[in-house]
This record gives C-alpha cells, sequence and structure tokens, in this order.
C-alpha cells in the first residue's frame, strides 16, 4: 500500500526533474513556440484575409515541390548526422552535417528561384495580398532556415575543434531538434498554400 510520504517523495522527484531540464533545451523550445505563434497568426490572417473580393488565385511555384523535397531530405541527413555522433564516428558525422549545410544552401537557392518564377508570373511583394503572403510567408521561413544554417556551421567548428565535444553533444541536440522543426514547419506552408490557394 502507498502511503502518503513516499505518494509526497513522487511529486517531489517529478517536480525536481522538471526543474532541472536543461535551461538551453527550455530557451530552444520557448523559441520554437514563439515561431509557431508567429506563422499561427499568420496563416490565420490568410484565410481571413482571403474572403475578401480583391483576392487573387496564384499558381504556387513548382520550384517550392523541389525545395520542399530538398528540406525533408536535409532532415534525415541531419538525423544520421547526430546519430554517427552518438556512435563517435567523427568523420561519418561531419560529411553528414557538411551534406546538410549543403542542402540548406541549396533551399534557400530554390526558394530565391521560386521568387523569380512569381515575378515571371507578374506577382509582386506589393500588390495583390495573396502574392504578399507568399512572399511573407516563405521568405520568414527562409530567414529561420538560414539561422538553422548558421547554428549547423557553429556545430560543425565545435566537432572539428574540440576533442571532447562527443562527450557532450547537446549543441548538437537543439540544431537538430531545431532543424527537424524548421522541415516540418516549411511542409505545413507548402501544403497549406497549396489547400488555401
Amino acid at each position: 500500500m502507498t502511503t502518503s510520504t513516499e505518494i509526497q517523495n513522487t511529486d517531489y522527484i517529478k517536480k525536481d526533474t522538471i526543474l532541472k531540464m536543461n535551461p538551453k533545451k527550455f530557451a530552444l523550445w520557448l523559441f520554437i513556440v514563439s515561431i509557431i505563434m508567429i506563422f499561427a497568426s499568420l496563416t490565420s490572417a490568410y484565410i481571413v484575409k482571403k474572403s475578401e473580393a480583391e483576392w487573387l488565385i496564384i499558381e504556387i511555384p513548382f520550384l517550392f515541390f523541389y525545395s520542399t523535397l530538398i528540406v525533408v531530405i536535409s532532415s534525415v541527413s541531419v538525423q544520421i548526422a547526430y546519430f554517427y555522433l552518438l556512435k563517435k564516428k567523427k568523420n561519418k558525422t561531419i560529411v553528414f552535417l557538411c551534406t546538410t549545410i549543403f542542402l540548406g544552401m541549396f533551399f534557400i537557392c530554390m526558394q530565391w528561384l521560386g521568387w523569380i518564377q512569381l515575378v515571371s508570373y507578374n506577382i509582386y511583394f506589393v500588390g495583390n495580398p495573396a502574392g504578399s503572403f507568399i512572399y511573407v510567408l516563405s521568405g520568414l521561413h527562409g530567414m529561420h532556415l538560414i539561422g538553422g544554417i548558421i547554428f549547423l556551421i557553429i556545430v560543425l567548428f565545435l566537432i572539428l575543434q574540440k576533442e571532447k565535444y562527443f562527450q557532450d553533444a547537446l549543441w548538437m541536440q537543439l540544431c537538430v531538434t531545431f532543424w527537424h522543426f524548421l522541415t516540418f514547419l516549411w511542409v505545413y506552408l507548402y501544403f497549406f498554400l497549396i489547400l488555401n490557394n
């Protein structure tokens, strides 16, 4: 039979575990939640604005489809890099981390080309709100992804310079979490734009 003392001790352990959450992880999740709130408000505004008469039906650039595939592949790549990091295989970790960085840069280039494609359709940032939203949503995500690329590069330098980095892979773990989030976010935005065009 469980006594009241044992229940109190269990509650204390749970509270103690929560309070011991790594502050860097907490900060990352707080940042992720703030990003979610920003994009939730933007997509909500998109739906509200769409009901207005001047809304223009815009063909989503086909290059966005390819950039979506690229960012999904990059998410797989960064997960493999993390797997090799845990296995303490430095060279393979570096290879897949560099692959992810390259794919991230390729994604940004594809998004830029997608914008050029929009311009070829005579869709500009200033003009119909339908076009403005596409630029804002993809551009804001792109800015966060550039931040993710910088994060990856910092982690890469840490791995290259610190011999004992494998003993504390916290920064890599944070980086992988953030990158997966950015991938999920873009997939959501892409299908949102397709379904709500």
